[in-house]
Order: C-alpha cells, then sequence, then structure tokens
C-alpha cells in the first residue's frame, strides 16, 4: 500500500471527523472568498467602465464646494478657453444639480454619453428606481423639475439614495442655468501631457484622466481589500488550527498502526508523508467545496441584487480571477500541511516496539 492510497484511505475511515475539520475551512475560504471577490468584482468592473467613458480627460473647477455657491461650477469663460484648445477635441459639456419632486430632493444628471446608463426604454427622460418605487412613476408619466414639466421616456434598474433623473445635456444645461460641472474631451497626443499643458494655460481648474480615475479606484479598494481580507482570514487560520488538533488524535489514535507499518518496512519519510498528505487533501477539498459555496452565493448575489446597483452586466469573471482562486486553494492546502507538520513528524518519530505495545 502506498502512501497515497493510505491518506486517501485514512479520510475514507473517518468521514464525520474528516467533514467537520474540513467544515472549519469551507466556513473560511467560502468568506474569505465572499468579501475578496465581491470587492474584486466590484473594482474590476467598476474600473472597466471607467476605461469605457468617452473623453481622455475630464476637467473640473479646481475650487470645489457647494451646488448653491456656484463654486462647484465652470463659469462661461472657463469653458470657451477649454474648448478653444487645440490640445483636446470632441468636447462635451456636464451637468449636475439637486431639485425637488413632490417635495423630496432628487439629483439630476445631464448625459452627453447615454452609453454609461442602462435604459429600458428610450433615451432622454431617465429614472432610477428609487424614483419608479417611491412615486410609481412609469415610462409615459410626467414630472416637473424646475417648473418643467417631461414625459418619463426610460427607466434604470439602478438604486440610489437619493433618487436619480438622467437628461439630454441640452435639455439639463438650460434648467441649471447653463452652468457646466465638468468638461470631458478626447487629447491629441499623451493623456498626461495634455492634462498638465490644461492645467497651466487654464487657471481654476483641475484636469484627470481615465489613469488617475482607476488610480483612486485602486488606492480605495486595496485599503479596503487589505481589511476585509485579514478579517476574513481569520475564519480560515481557525480552520487550519483544527486541522493540528485532529492530526493530534489520528497520531495518537493511530499509534498501534503506525508500528505496524514500520514493521512491515514503511520508512519514517513514508509516513511522514502520509501524515502531511492527509492535512493537505483535508486542506483542498475543504477549499474546493468553499471556493464552489461562494461561487454560488456570489452568482445569486448577481442575480438578485446586480441591477441594482448598476452592475447587471458583472460576471462571475471579475469576482473569481484565477489569482484568487490559485491563492484562496493553494494557500489553503498549503496551510493545511504546514498545520500537519508537528502531527506528521511525532507520527515518523515513534519507536516501532512502543508502538506495537501502545494500547
Amino acid at each position: 500500500m502506498g502512501i497515497y492510497s493510505l491518506s486517501f484511505k485514512n479520510l475514507k475511515r473517518r468521514k464525520l471527523r474528516s467533514a467537520l475539520t474540513m467544515l472549519g475551512i469551507v466556513i473560511g475560504v467560502a468568506t474569505l472568498v465572499l468579501l475578496i471577490g465581491a470587492g474584486t468584482g466590484m473594482q474590476s468592473y467598476t474600473k472597466d467602465q471607467m476605461e469605457s467613458m468617452a473623453g481622455d480627460i475630464t476637467i473640473y473647477n479646481s475650487s470645489g464646494g457647494e451646488y448653491a455657491s456656484g463654486q462647484y461650477y465652470l463659469d462661461s469663460a472657463t469653458v470657451s478657453k477649454i474648448k478653444n484648445m487645440s490640445q483636446i477635441y470632441n468636447v462635451k459639456e456636464e451637468t449636475s444639480f439637486s431639485s425637488d419632486i413632490n417635495k423630496t430632493t432628487i439629483y439630476v444628471a445631464g448625459v452627453s454619453d447615454w452609453n454609461q446608463v442602462k435604459v429600458n426604454g428610450t433615451q432622454g427622460v431617465v429614472i432610477d428606481q428609487t424614483l419608479v418605487d417611491k412615486f410609481g412613476y412609469k415610462i409615459g408619466s410626467k414630472i416637473t423639475i424646475k417648473d418643467q414639466k417631461f414625459t418619463v421616456t426610460g427607466t434604470t434598474k439602478q438604486k440610489t439614495m437619493m433618487g436619480i433623473v438622467f437628461l439630454d445635456i441640452d435639455k439639463a444645461l438650460p434648467l441649471n442655468d447653463n452652468k457646466v460641472s465638468s468638461v470631458s474631451a478626447s487629447a491629441r497626443g499623451d493623456p498626461e501631457t495634455v492634462k498638465k499643458e490644461v492645467e497651466s494655460q487654464v487657471s481654476g481648474v483641475t484636469a484627470m484622466t481615465q489613469s488617475d480615475f482607476t488610480k483612486q479606484i485602486d488606492d480605495m479598494m486595496n485599503g479596503i481589500m487589505l481589511f476585509i481580507g485579514a478579517i476574513a482570514s481569520i475564519g480560515l487560520i481557525v480552520g487550519v488550527i483544527s486541522i493540528v488538533n485532529i492530526m493530534l488524535v489520528n497520531v495518537t489514535e493511530r499509534t498501534r498502526e503506525i508500528g505496524v507499518l514500520k514493521a512491515i518496512g514503511f520508512t519514517n519519510r513514508e509516513v511522514l508523508g502520509s501524515i502531511l498528505m492527509e492535512a493537505g487533501l483535508l486542506g483542498f477539498i475543504g477549499a474546493m467545496v468553499g471556493l464552489i459555496l461562494a461561487a454560488i452565493l456570489l452568482q445569486l448575489g448577481i442575480i438578485l441584487f446586480g441591477a441594482q446597483l448598476g452592475m447587471e452586466d458583472v460576471s462571475l469573471a471579475y469576482m473569481l480571477p484565477a489569482w484568487l482562486v490559485l491563492a484562496v486553494v493553494g494557500g489553503a492546502t498549503l496551510l493545511s500541511v504546514l498545520a500537519g507538520l508537528y502531527p506528521a513528524w511525532r507520527a515518523s518519530r515513534l519507536n516501532v516496539v512502543e508502538a506495537l505495545r501502545y494500547d
């Protein structure tokens, strides 16, 4: 009998004990993959959406400020200067502001690129699911924004805190006294170079490239991912500790059996390898079951909540990249092998005569 078949036999011989030991690994891996997978999926999907946005650079008022103060917006002279720059083309104005519908504050966004909005119906005047649920609006309903009536042409499944109305930019700008919140444009040449030229030639503005946006997302998400990864890893470590405990119990119970194996010719290295393989199998099988469980739960999350978060196009490929699968399965297996190292060393060092006399 080889060490491989011996390891499998020992797992099958104590099915309930093996299953309960693997349960800790299953829960730890599932939790880890769920949290990191969800964060990774949102990060990857958002970055892809950013990269598909129209325009290489986006220009804002550098002073910031609130809507009401007017400092948030770019003045007309600044917008004209930006439009006349030779380094950029395909310039598109954007505007956003708050308003009231039925005494409820909402957010109005002027849209120049409808590819960024998932519309059920037609483009033009589109409301999100929050307003559909709250007021019972639907396609064809009349809404009033700043004393002007509009007919709803479409809806989105996205949900927000305030409720959003997406309007064609040519309808939204007059409602906001033609105040521009940002300008997007394509760059002639390297976007980073053009960004510096815009900021040096036009006072009071800040320009951001697509790389800047993705870096912001990475910086924000990396810290969050590190935190949730550390928390979720605790569950996996608890599962690994249970392997140490159960392997010590197994070695003690099988002392006489180990003595017989060594008496018939098994070397210390083969006994050591058998116990380590048994521990590794516990970790590997537990990790695979945990991974499958996490994948099922993530897919259910996409189906149930993807549309509400505006991420209905996200897939498991975003949430379960190859590096995460390999890291989790490989890490759980390696930790399990390390957890079985001391019990395996004890088993390999057993004296044959004393082991055979063990009762």
